[in-house]
């Protein structure tokens, strides 16, 4: 019987990867809007940490041309471990990033990068050599080609790792709406992720109110 569990994401050994999310790669995204990707970023910063998932981020040359890493990143998740670094282009090869993976004791990555062929899928490839299991969130890893994101999904996923994007995350951590962060998932789902949620949430408010003043 197959275990369905091996496909899903579990909270407690999960840890959030955000690689190379800085202001001068997000010029060379052509594969989303710069708003959607800004967005699905800090989403997945502000869910982990409602979660407590730990999450890992690194910037490649912050001081050159890619520029610093995107502020909200760690404004939404102030818990969040920064692992600077300078040369290497795959960040799996920086020992200090993969030292801090270790350190967490979980083996489920949650890796979001930008450029997606790039920086979200050569760790991605190595961590999936060294047994990890790998879930990569696309639609938080602009890429520079809609063709370059295409083959990206198909190399990732031939290697073993599974394609998700940010919603689904969120939706597949949250699990239930039986919870006590339930609306706190709710605000960031209405603030970054469908903003439509809002007006349903708004006119299921409304006719409840109804019913009760009827009643």
């Amino acid at each position: 019987m197959t275990d369905f569990n091996k496909w899903m994401i579990d909270p407690d050994d999960a840890v959030l990867l955000l690689i190379d999310h800085q202001s001068g790669l997000f010029q060379l995204v052509r594969d989303m809007e710069y708003t959607t990707l800004r967005n699905n970023v800090t989403t997945l910063a502000k869910v982990a940490h409602l979660f407590n998932i730990p999450t890992v981020t690194t910037a490649s040359v912050p001081d050159g041309p890619n520029g610093p890493i995107i502020p909200e990143i760690h404004q939404s998740n102030p818990d969040a471990v920064h692992v600077p670094r300078s040369g290497p282009i795959n960040a799996w090869d920086h020992r200090p990033f993969v030292e801090a993976i270790e350190n967490t004791k979980r083996k489920t990555l949650l890796i979001a990068g930008t450029l997606t062929s790039i920086c979200m899928a050569f760790p991605a490839l190595r961590a999936l050599a060294e047994g990890y299991k790998v879930f990569c969130i696309v639609d938080a890893s602009g890429n520079h080609s809609q063709m370059a994101t295409d083959l990206t999904i198909a190399r990732v996923t031939q290697a073993g790792a599974m394609p998700i994007d940010t919603f689904a995350v969120m939706s597949e951590l949250m699990n239930t709406w039986n919870r006590p962060e339930a609306m706190d998932f709710a605000k960031v789902m209405i603030d970054h992720v469908v903003p439509a949620y809002g007006a349903l949430m708004e006119s299921h408010a409304k006719a409840q109110e109804v019913t009760k003043a009827g009643g």
